[in-house]
């Protein structure tokens, strides 16, 4: 846990000239007496492409800190010029302003700013030389990038845990080559065992939905009932591409019943041995629809 913990800051003079200097009210809390002191910076970026051109535009030592809420008023004074490339004097950088505690940063506010001429001439038409007198900064006040950093305080206890750990035992651990790569060779194997077992699932899935006992059996549509059977027989009959003997057989289980009848001595008709096994309720089945081989 952090210490000091910064709060809020405000940029007092913006937007402003060029030449004016940077104030901000920063108001920060600690939660501990400080054996030393804060140190405030404020960078100047002065090139986006390399970091020779940054300007440490002033420090500052706060101290002795008291416990509880503080603030203060910090000012630095604005870039020199010599310093910045003349073809990036205009267009937007970046100033930085950190703190740091026995050397050690632990915060980092980001503000971009943007240089340019007060009038819209200029801005339309820049002149190859930058005219100072007119030009003019803008902060970004509103959208600031803040970073926080652990960071050892007074105290061993405070100081944050090392990352990465400190490994000793594995400088010592021999390399072994044959071992390289073990893990990845058998997690592939492990897949592709996975992949031929559901593809065995898969297969007895569907050899079982052909011995499904609502499906056909012996050549002929099991029947639960005379409408039932004609509408089933008729469905199976447009979806079958089979041979002209299974045609057959389909027609000849599609008449109306005179074949699975037989007559009594008194003249009833009486249903044949097969045809009352046909018309028993069938129970649940696994499968609402007819697979069809």
């Amino acid at each position: 846990m952090s210490v000091v913990s910064l709060l809020g800051v405000k940029v007092l003079n913006n937007p402003a000239k060029f030449s004016d200097p940077y104030e901000f009210e920063i108001t920060f809390e600690c939660l501990e007496q400080l054996q030393k002191d804060l140190e405030w910076k404020l960078t100047y970026v002065g090139s986006a492409t390399s970091s020779e051109h940054d300007q440490e535009l002033d420090s500052l030592l706060v101290g002795p800190i008291p416990v509880g809420v503080n603030k203060f008023i910090f000012e630095a004074d604005a870039p020199d010029l010599k310093r910045i490339p003349t073809s990036e004097i205009l267009g937007v950088t970046v100033i930085l302003l950190t703190c740091s505690y026995d050397g050690r940063e632990f915060v980092r506010v980001g503000y971009y700013v943007n240089n340019e001429y007060d009038t819209d001439e200029l801005n339309a038409e820049p002149p190859a030389k930058p005219i100072m007198e007119h030009v003019r900064r803008n902060v970004l006040a509103e959208k600031p990038r803040v970073t926080r950093f652990a960071i050892k305080w007074d105290t061993d206890d405070s100081a944050p845990a090392e990352y990465p750990p400190e490994q000793p035992e594995a400088d010592i651990v021999e390399d072994d080559g044959a071992a390289y790569g073990a893990e990845e060779v058998e997690l592939e194997e492990a897949l592709l065992k996975e992949e031929a077992e559901l593809k065995a699932e898969a297969e007895d899935e569907e050899m079982a939905g052909a011995d499904d006992p609502a499906g056909p059996s012996n050549g002929e549509p099991a029947k639960a009932g005379d409408d039932d059977s004609d509408a089933g027989s008729e469905d199976l009959e447009a979806e079958s591409s089979g041979s002209d003997d299974e045609e057959i057989e389909e027609e000849e289980g599609e008449g109306d019943g005179d074949e699975d009848m037989e007559m009594t001595e008194d003249g009833e008709h009486k249903p044949s041995e097969s045809a009352a096994q046909k018309e028993q309720p069938l129970g649940p089945q696994p499968h609402g629809e007819v697979m069809v081989h």
